[in-house]
């Protein structure tokens, strides 16, 4: 069996390129993209259905149950109240820059308890040579009478004590020292008396 000059590879399933092809037609003219059924605009949508809630229904929270009260530790237990302070009180004796109430000792290094507090007084002098006022006065006066000789004056001296009293407070491991500069023996007396007061307050 011989094929025909058209198809050389004796192929009759493809088709010949020399005839024209033959447009296809639709099994059904109406549904030219197949049988697919569309909704039809004309009729209006149906009526929603009703919401249905879950069988059972709504589940109510479970009541809030406050967890159980711990023990309260005894009052024995507790830490027990500091100290309330105590208010020192009025200044009723000043010694230099110390400054001594009823129940403390105020100095400029801290406060020092006054109760079992030590003091001490010591005294240091020393002598010192200067001319008088009333030399330099005569001085300046006289020169104008007896010019040379009346810087005589400025040749008279006079021994001037110059004295520091030391006042100690001690309390424990607390001290302060203080120094008061003093010129006679009167003030000397003066920081005695009331250093004695003050070692009554502290006895007490």
């Amino acid at each position: 069996m011989t094929s025909s000059p058209s198809d050389p590879w004796g192929n009759s399933g493809v088709p010949d390129p020399t005839q024209p092809l033959r447009p296809t037609q639709p099994s059904d003219p109406t549904q030219p993209f197949g049988s697919t059924q569309q909704p039809d605009p004309t009729q209006p949508f149906g009526p929603p259905e009703p919401y249905t809630p879950p069988s059972g229904g709504p589940v109510a929270p479970e009541p809030y149950t406050p967890p159980p009260a711990g023990p309260v530790p005894p009052r024995s237990l507790l830490p027990a109240p500091g100290p309330v302070p105590q208010d020192p009180g009025p200044v009723i004796l000043q010694i230099a820059e110390i400054s001594v109430t009823s129940t403390t000792v105020f100095t400029p290094t801290g406060d020092i308890p006054l109760a079992g507090s030590q003091w001490q007084v010591n005294d240091y002098w020393f002598a010192q040579q200067r001319i008088p006022k009333w030399a330099i006065v005569l001085a300046i006066v006289g020169f104008c009478v007896l010019t040379i000789f009346s810087l005589l004056f400025l040749l008279v001296k006079e021994t001037v004590m110059q004295g520091t009293v030391q006042v100690t407070v001690t309390n424990g491991t607390r001290q302060y020292v203080a120094r008061i500069p003093v010129t006679d023996q009167a003030a000397v007396t003066a920081i005695n008396q009331q250093v004695n007061y003050v070692r009554t307050l502290a006895a007490l």
